[in-house]
């Protein structure tokens, strides 16, 4: 007589040794935040508001001189 459907025990159950278990790549460095170094983001907020203050005061000083030469044109 010869066993048939479930009456079959096996205990013995082999994995492949050719297949792996996790397909998925491994976490590369594109994936992680960088970090900023906040030495950096006050140094280029200085040059900027340093051009913007020079800026101001080109615009400021030449404002005034325009205001003292039309003062000197018009008391003439």
């Amino acid at each position: 007589m010869s066993n048939k459907g479930f009456a079959e025990i096996q205990t013995d159950i082999e994995t492949p040794n050719g297949v792996n278990v996790a397909e998925k790549p491994l976490k590369t460095d594109g994936n992680r935040i960088k970090r900023v170094d906040i030495n950096i983001l006050k140094s280029k907020l200085q040059e900027t508001e340093s051009k913007e203050f020079k800026k101001n005061l080109i615009i400021l000083s030449s404002l005034i001189l325009g205001l003292g030469i039309l003062g000197i044109y018009l008391s003439f």
